[in-house]
């Protein structure tokens, strides 16, 4: 039994941003499929239950906790769908080089960031 190899685990492999990027996918993704969902029914809702019920969403959405909530929302949006894309790249079979695998995975949240940023100076000064 003691011959036997161990199977890899996190303490063996070296830390890089490739990993970082991989987890962060992941909670990106279970972020927008429980907090974007709920905030997406409520406001469907509250459009369909009338000018009161709609209201009562937009003050609160407009609150500063509100938009703390569809900031970090739409970040997860952005990350998600740049970490996608890189995902998408590896899928094809390219992307698997050590420099380009850092440099995309280094610059994947930066993107999203940047897009959020985009994003939320468009819809807030325009």
């Amino acid at each position: 039994m003691a011959e036997r190899p161990l199977s890899p685990h996190l303490s063996i492999w070296k830390w890089g941003p490739h990993m970082l990027v991989s987890i962060l996918h992941r909670i990106t993704g279970d972020g927008m499929a429980l907090v974007g969902l709920g905030v997406l029914l409520w406001w469907l809702g509250a459009l369909a239950s009338g000018p009161a019920a709609y209201e009562t969403f937009a003050g609160i959405a407009t609150a500063w906790y509100g938009y703390v909530v569809l900031v970090g929302l739409s970040w997860a949006f952005f990350n998600h769908m740049t970490s996608g894309l890189r995902h998408f790249v590896l899928d094809i079979g390219a992307g698997y080089e050590l420099d380009t695998n850092k440099a995309w995975s280094t610059a994947s949240p930066i993107i999203g960031i940047a897009l959020t940023a985009a994003f939320w100076a468009a819809i807030l000064y325009l």
